[in-house]
């Protein structure tokens, strides 16, 4: 697709989703106005031709336009895969409608009320994303028809280049077309040659082969540290002659790993990492974090004295056992928990060294001869837990991620993969207090760290929370 007709798409695209923003505003409005006598639909239309009003809508859908570009819903998703466009368009429209929920309580628009706000999201995400899976899949039937094709040539003949080519092929729907290889005499040209592609042009000639043929992206596929300087002489070319450039990520062979482009200033810089950053859904599961623990804190103050009292009852010592615990990227934090034994529990902990039942560098006895008749009960049902809500509140822990570890057992730890777990913030629960807790080996509790790591998404903390509880309950692998 050529740039002007690209531009065309786009400002057709941008024109449709406010078209789609007002439509599903008229029509969230409808079962409002149908079960809430106060505010009949009638006189919403009405109300709309004041200044302000108006106004107020122009606002609205500059800011959807807003989020929209934000969220990459006008970039090219040639490349990209249609789960991932669909997800985007979701938290696009869910941030399009909390927008619009601060904008009623703001200027105490009648209109939005939660019905509303529910209504607006399902139509606004159902057309958007329906309008955009249509486009996708029309595009896609050009692309193997042989049109909206993209001319590419690779850089490099390795037999990662050669991977990556063939897996281009074998995606017609992506629309591009080998032009074919620039690459030297090497050490490896005659496994090449088997491949049954061809070298196109050396490094020499690549600039006479970019001034007389049709290309729009190169991909560079050298190995970087040996073939820096050719490598950033393409990259020069290429975008001196305004042809797109694309380096295959996996510079470092690190294959489970994402990768992430950014800028600084004129600098561009790539991110390779695992967990994802500064997104949108880590935003969120901080906002979830807070709201669910100063909730909880609120609800759980009755239980927070009884407990209180029958510690203080049951044995000499203060309410609360805190102790230093290693965060993220080994931070080191108080945690909070209800005490459950005796006062002088640490000291003595090294005469029953010797007792040690648990796996790996963690400490567990499961008659713990320290732990108090409360405390029994304490831990049986994960109440001694709940003060760790305070530490979720000030950001040291989350609701959910890997249980954070006295610094004992973490100088303990004698492999460098295990210390993945590190960089995510420590949770209350996760995988290991849904699959037996104490029970677990460490081994396979660490694995399990390793597992929600790599899987991580904010479906995955709900579904995490909601075994949270029946786990509790049956009191399975507590000590």
């Amino acid at each position: 697709m050529t740039s002007f007709r690209r531009q065309i798409l786009v400002k057709a695209l941008m024109f449709f989703d406010l078209c789609v923003m007002a439509l599903s505003f008229a029509v969230a409005a409808f079962p409002v106005s149908r079960l809430a006598a106060a505010v009949p639909f009638a006189a919403f239309l009405s109300m709309r031709v004041k200044v302000q009003n108006i106004f107020l809508f122009l606002g609205l859908l500059l800011a959807w336009h807003g989020i929209y570009s934000m969220f990459g819903l006008y970039q090219s998703k040639r490349l990209g895969g249609g789960k991932r466009e669909v997800r985007d368009v979701l938290w696009a429209t869910l941030w399009g409608t909390l927008l619009i929920a601060f904008a009623g309580l703001l200027f105490r628009i009648r209109l939005v009320t939660p019905i509303f706000l529910i209504a607006f999201w399902i139509a606004s995400s159902f057309v958007t994303i329906s309008s955009r899976l249509v486009l996708r899949s029309f595009l896609k039937a050009l692309r193997v028809q042989g049109r909206n094709l993209r001319q590419m040539l690779v850089v490099g003949t390795n037999a990662r280049a050669v991977q990556f080519a063939r897996m281009i092929e074998s995606k017609p729907e992506l629309g591009y077309r080998l032009i074919g290889f620039v690459d030297e005499t090497w050490a490896g040209s005659r496994d090449f040659r088997w491949t049954g592609y061809s070298v196109v042009a050396d490094f020499q000639h690549l600039s006479e082969f970019l001034r007389e043929r049709v290309v729009d992206e190169v991909v560079l596929a050298l190995p970087i540290k040996s073939f820096y300087s050719q490598a950033s002489r393409i990259a020069a070319l290429c975008e001196e002659q305004g042809i797109i450039v694309r380096l295959l990520s996996h510079i470092f062979s690190l294959r489970p790993s994402k990768v992430r482009a950014d800028e600084l200033d004129e600098s561009a810089v790539v991110t390779v990492y695992r967990y994802p950053l500064e997104s949108w859904p880590v935003v969120l599961k901080r906002v979830l974090d807070v709201a669910l623990s100063s909730s909880a804190l609120v609800l759980l103050t009755p239980l927070f004295l009884v407990v209180a009292v029958l510690i203080k009852w049951n044995s000499k010592g203060p309410v609360f056992f805190t102790q230093e615990r290693v965060g993220l990227n080994k931070r080191r934090f108080r945690v909070y928990k209800f005490r459950t034994m005796i006062a002088d529990a640490e000291k003595r902990q090294a005469g029953l060294e010797k007792r040690n039942e648990a796996g790996g560098p963690v400490f567990k006895i499961k008659d713990d001869p320290r732990v108090t008749r409360i405390g029994r009960l304490l831990r049986k049902t994960s109440v001694d837990e709940l003060p760790q809500l305070l530490n979720v509140l000030k950001g040291d822990m989350s609701l959910v991620g890997p249980r954070p570890l006295p610094v004992r057992d973490y100088e303990g730890f004698n492999q460098d993969w295990q210390r993945r777990r590190f960089s995510v913030r420590p949770g209350i629960t996760c995988l290991w207090q849904i699959n037996g807790r104490s029970s677990v080996h460490f081994d396979r509790w660490m694995d399990l760290d390793m597992q929600y790591i790599d899987q991580w998404s904010l479906w995955l903390d709900l579904k995490i929370l909601a075994k949270t509880i029946p786990a509790v309950l049956k009191g399975t692998g507590a000590a």
